[in-house]
């Protein structure tokens, strides 16, 4: 077996046993009467902080931003794929595997982004018809890709510090919080980029959900397409950055914790 089709193979299995951890998750039940119901809530909250502070163009921008940040939520918790090796006793069979660990974690995992992309559309579509927000159409169907590839960039930047959570258990709970509210104060989610002090706003636009929340605000209010898209391709070289980051990053930190003996595989 070449190695392109040994990856394949690998992505393959990976992928299956995510969406069946996933299914023992949730039912589709479950999904809408809970998941569903929770982000709903979220975007509704930011939503009514709008409509108590401003008018309806600080809480659509708020609905806006919200609904698009549960796809950077959701892709960012791939992080949690260590974790959960860890607790399965799976960890030390792949890292003494022949196979890169980065490529299992980012496969097995892969399916938050595509949950992110439908959560944050279904929020954004049912609180934005509750809050009586303009959808053009056929406009608004352009937000589709757009979320998607906020996911997928999302997902990729979370990988990323899958690499650092791998080595390092003790700060698991410490990453996921510090990313979750660094992404929701630095990506223009609640608070517009002009806000920020330049360095700032610079900074935020290697961050997933920066580039791509703009192109989607630019649907909404009548954008150029050329301006869309051009946001839309910086979200998706900020995908192939971080993934690639990863992919640099994640065997070397495997390799030396090997080395050193400081992996920790308990559960």
């Amino acid at each position: 077996m070449t190695a392109l089709a040994s990856t394949v193979n690998v992505v393959h299995h990976a992928f299956r046993a995510g969406l069946a951890d996933y299914r023992a998750i949730f039912t589709w039940k479950s999904w809408l009467a809970g998941w569903m119901v929770r982000v709903i809530a979220q975007v509704a909250f930011f939503s009514l902080l709008g409509e108590r502070i401003g008018d309806d163009q600080k809480t659509f921008y708020l609905l806006v931003g919200n609904s698009i940040m549960i796809a950077a939520l959701a892709g960012v918790f791939s992080l949690n794929m260590t974790s959960a090796e860890r607790w399965a006793g799976t960890l030390p069979l792949l890292v003494a595997s022949p196979s890169s660990p980065v490529i299992v974690f980012s496969a097995r995992g892969s399916y938050l982004a595509v949950d992110g992309a439908l959560s944050a559309l279904a929020a954004l579509f049912i609180a934005g018809t509750i809050f009586g927000m303009d959808l053009p159409w056929p406009q608004v169907l352009a937000v589709v890709p757009i979320t998607a590839v906020v996911a997928f960039a999302s997902y990729c930047f979370g990988t990323f510090l899958a690499g650092i959570v791998f080595r390092f258990r003790n700060i698991n709970s410490l990453v996921v919080l510090t990313t979750h509210v660094s992404l929701m104060a630095a990506c223009g989610v609640n608070v517009p980029l002009s806000y920020y002090p330049e360095a700032l706003e610079w900074f935020s636009r290697v961050l997933p959900v920066t580039n791509g929340l703009l192109a989607i605000r630019g649907v909404f209010d009548g954008t150029d397409a050329a301006t869309i898209l051009v946001y839309t391709a910086l979200e998706a070289a900020v995908a192939v950055w971080w993934m690639a980051v990863a992919l640099a990053s994640f065997n070397q930190l495997a390799s030396r914790g090997r080395r050193d003996g400081s992996l920790d595989y308990g559960a």
